[in-house]
């Protein structure tokens, strides 16, 4: 069987869970170590080997990396790629942890390139990170909203800043 042959069998069989939660966002994702693990079955069986290289292209003021995965079956080999950038400005992370995201994500996509990894449903493709969704108001939230509605204030103003359900709705 041809390299092609083999990585057509990978990209048609493969499944890689989304294991991570990302409580930030809230949502799931896979990593470059899940999309590793999940091709391990296959490495023996289709005899081939998945390696991944990286590459700092550039190194200016936003320094950028390549990642490069690789299967090959040690005579032919496929190369796949992804172009990240390092954000140095990204607050709360010290400088290793910067580089150390940036790589992370670079792999997953380099490896998701070579196995065909449709990511229209993960949460890369379709979170907003906060921008546009409002909180469900509950909790803490909820004890001001009435406060606030107590002193004077109107429901609009509040329908405007947080998702409200229904059945807490009719207690303001």
């Amino acid at each position: 069987m041809k390299l092609n042959e083999k990585l057509a069998t990978i990209q048609t069989k493969f499944k890689s869970k989304k294991s991570r939660f990302n409580s930030f966002g809230k949502y799931n994702f896979r990593s470059a170590e899940d999309i590793l693990e999940a091709t391990k079955p296959y490495l023996l069986e289709l005899g081939v080997s998945v390696t991944i290289n990286e590459t700092l292209i550039s190194n200016t003021e936003f320094p950028i990396l390549e990642s490069k995965a690789t299967i090959t079956d040690g005579t032919d080999a496929i190369h796949a790629t992804s172009i990240v950038g390092v954000d140095l400005n990204q607050k709360g992370m010290q400088m290793p942890q910067k580089f150390g995201s940036a790589s992370s994500y670079g792999k997953k996509y380099a490896l998701g390139n070579l196995f065909l990894i449709d990511d229209t449903a993960d949460s890369d493709a379709i979170n907003n990170h906060g921008k546009g969704a409002k909180p469900k108001l509950e909790g803490a939230a909820l004890t001001k909203a009435k406060a606030f509605i107590k002193s004077g204030g109107s429901i609009e103003a509040i329908k405007g800043k947080y998702d409200i359900p229904a059945d807490v709705l009719k207690t303001l």
